[in-house]
């Protein structure tokens, strides 16, 4: 994967680095605009709060995106699960008025970077209804997974409680959400740099066969679409049912 350095100025005027102790200011304005935008979407970005992010600014595990006169236009924070068996890549939000520019991506590239380089053995996780953060997610490596490959640690999972769809996660006892669960896996790496140096010229192409096949987010992007419009109109009807049943029940 192509390095980034640790502050890079893009197109637009905008720059994408690692937080520093200059952008811990910019805590509450971060906060507000994820708030905002979970309403504004109807699904939830784990709540966090000011100081909850200013650690995260502390221990280097933050990624911003600023303006040229060093505004907060995007952001997102690295967390870790299970003793760094996992990272999460979580938080990711831009300013409205900065959508389209390409930010969204490269704060996340950014942030897969840093979790590469900070914790080289862990399999790197996240959920998103967002079909966009999805075919983001597949550039860098991810496909989807099941939620049983996420972690099992609560505390994952308490991120979700600011989400209006909670409620589907904790009936499905985890196993189903609006959300899909992704996953990149180091190993899939690894496994092909050894069959690649292990082969010669000759078996190039057996070898490409028998290495982990990166998923196609384009070729998949319909199923997901109707898989997700299946999920809201079941999770829709399973929510109806309990309510008309509470009814029943209070008379």
């Amino acid at each position: 994967m192509e390095k980034l350095s640790a502050s890079e100025v893009l197109t637009n005027n905008y720059t994408v680095q690692v937080a520093t102790t200059e952008h811990l200011h910019l805590a509450e304005a971060i906060c507000h605009e994820m708030e905002e935008s979970a309403k504004a979407r109807g699904t939830g970005i784990a709540k966090r709060s000011p100081e909850y992010l200013r650690d995260k600014i502390n221990e280097g595990k933050a990624i911003i995106a600023t303006d040229s006169e060093g505004n907060f236009i995007g952001f997102c924070y690295v967390e870790t699960w299970e003793h760094g068996k996992f990272v999460a890549n979580s938080g990711l939000i831009v300013k409205p008025e900065w959508r389209k520019y390409g930010i969204a991506k490269a704060v996340k590239a950014r942030a897969f970077e840093l979790s590469r380089t900070r914790y080289p053995d862990a399999k790197i996780i996240g959920i998103t209804t967002s079909l966009a953060v999805m075919k983001i997610n597949s550039e860098l490596g991810y496909e989807p997974t099941t939620f049983s490959e996420l972690p099992v640690n609560d505390a994952f999972w308490k991120g979700c409680q600011s989400c209006v769809n909670y409620d589907v996660l904790t009936r499905t006892d985890r196993k189903h959400c609006l959300c899909t669960g992704m996953i990149f896996d180091p190993e899939w790496e690894r496994k092909k740099a050894e069959r690649e140096k292990e082969g010669d010229e000759a078996n190039v192409e057996n070898v490409q066969e028998e290495t982990h096949e990166k998923w196609n987010f384009l070729k998949d992007v319909k199923v997901l679409e109707r898989l997700k419009n299946i999920k809201e109109k079941m999770f829709l009807k399973m929510a109806e049912r309990r309510a008309n049943k509470l009814t029943v029940n209070r008379d």
